[in-house]
């Protein structure tokens, strides 16, 4: 497949839980920042919005080198956790989601955007809690006017570097936002072949309490959480291979 070889482009959000649907993100970038070490890919932040407690509002970065989409292109999807918060007082198992979605990287060839059809504002990055980071606008929006994408990037302390970084997120959103469209002219038939994992489906829970990793779109548990979470991935991930 083209996509196969590509760099991607990953999104972390933040979903159901409050600080500690947070703290899972957070959880879920060391796990796929591991994972990546441990393949030989290249990691870089392109944007982050982390909070107080050490976790993510929404992270996203770049992986790339050797055959990073084929495997992680399994992981997009909503990923869900239960275990007691380090908050909890009474004991309580609570349940949060983060949402994970895995965007190929376009190459040069695949989009092009006219500057004309971009409006940028720069603003003061801000950290934890809403402070300002630094005293300089080296934050970058960029609003794609044709669609109406908003990306930003404040990761770097450098305006060009973070505008960089914000258009290689503009340009897998458009590709994401191009291949759906294509896929809609499709018709259903093919598009049930494809079976392009939507972003609202539960795809993998996290049991802390049981121990066990459960992906449901292969009916199939692993134990040993504490080593999965710390990057060990490849028994789950050569499982969604077999079947795919």
């Amino acid at each position: 497949m083209a996509n196969e070889e590509k760099s991607v482009i990953i999104e972390i959000r933040a979903g159901t839980g409050g600080e500690e649907a947070a703290l899972f993100a957070s959880d879920l970038f060391r796990m796929y920042s591991k994972y990546a070490a441990s393949q030989g890919w290249k990691q870089r932040v392109l944007d982050s919005r982390p909070t107080e407690l050490g976790g993510f509002k929404e992270i996203i970065f770049e992986l790339r080198n050797g055959d990073v989409f084929s495997k992680m292109k399994y992981e997009g999807g909503v990923h869900r956790v239960q275990r007691i918060p380090k908050t909890e007082k009474s004991g309580r198992i609570h349940t949060s989601t983060a949402s994970v979605a895995v965007l190929p990287k376009p190459r040069k060839t695949e989009i092009k955007i006219r500057p004309e059809d971009l409006r940028i504002e720069t603003f003061r990055a801000t950290g934890p809690g809403g402070r300002y980071r630094d005293h300089r606008e080296t934050a970058v929006r960029i609003t794609h006017l044709p669609t109406g994408l908003v990306v930003t990037s404040q990761a770097e302390r450098n305006q060009l570097q973070n505008k960089e970084n914000a258009l290689s997120i503009l340009e897998a959103k458009l590709l994401e936002k191009k291949e759906i469209e294509e896929l809609e002219r499709i018709g259903e038939e093919r598009k049930a072949q494809i079976k392009k994992a939507e972003r609202a489906e539960k795809i993998r829970t996290y049991n802390f309490p049981q121990d066990r990793v459960t992906d449901h779109r292969i009916k199939k548990s692993f134990y040993g959480i504490q080593t999965i979470i710390a990057g060990k991935l490849d028994p789950i991930i050569k499982s969604l291979q077999k079947l795919s």
